[in-house]
């Protein structure tokens, strides 16, 4: 039986093996060679992991939903480098389980935010954007301030980012709670966003 073109679109069972085979064959070429790249598994000079009261910023980061809006990859076209700084590299995501690149931007790229603003800056923005920006559509989250930062299970979630690769020592992981003792979700918030891209000089 010659296998023409023909015979492969009449036969539907064919068509979704040799599919399923050019995919597998096309994903492997252009995946595998990346996890034999230092670039892309090893941090970028000078990252450190989140601390215990980044981490919680990061999740609340996540709860909010603020990946809707804001993206965290600079891609490297000059409109976008000349905006915001730096291109992404994926050294600056080896630490993220999940990293948050994106690519929705209701609001700016923030992936080089961290040191862009002081930390009143951020707290004004964050209770009532329009107070900085006042054409922005953000909706305001004045109960981050209000709220106290959620330190019930910071421990396990440093333990699993260290079964994930992250380099907690024990000493972070034992200090965890105390980091977050008296600190407010907003705090957490804040501290989070400045530490975003501040590992690769922008010429921004």
């Amino acid at each position: 039986m010659k296998l023409t073109h023909d015979l492969i679109e009449r036969k539907s069972a064919l068509l979704i093996v040799l599919v399923v085979l050019v995919v597998s064959v096309g994903g492997l070429v252009e995946i595998v060679p990346l996890f034999f790249q230092r670039s892309t598994t090893e941090p970028v000079a000078g990252m450190k992991p989140y601390t215990a009261l980044q981490l919680a910023g990061r999740d609340i980061y996540l709860r909010e939903g603020c990946y809707g809006c804001h993206s965290q990859m600079i891609r490297p076209f000059r409109a976008e480098t000349e905006r915001y700084g730096h291109y992404s590299v994926a050294g600056e995501s080896v630490y993220d389980h999940p990293f948050q690149w994106g690519s929705k931007r209701t609001g700016p790229d923030l992936a080089r935010v961290g040191g862009r603003y002081g930390d009143e800056w951020h707290r004004v923005h964050l209770n009532n954007p329009r107070d900085v920006v006042p054409e922005s559509n953000m909706p305001a989250y004045p109960w981050l301030a209000e709220t106290p930062a959620d330190a019930t299970h910071i421990e396990r979630k440093l333990e699993v980012m260290r079964m994930l690769g992250v380099p907690y020592a024990d000493a972070d992981i034992a200090g965890a709670k105390n980091e977050l003792a008296g600190r407010t979700e907003q705090d957490a918030l804040i501290a989070y966003l400045q530490v975003l891209g501040i590992n690769i000089k922008s010429k921004r």
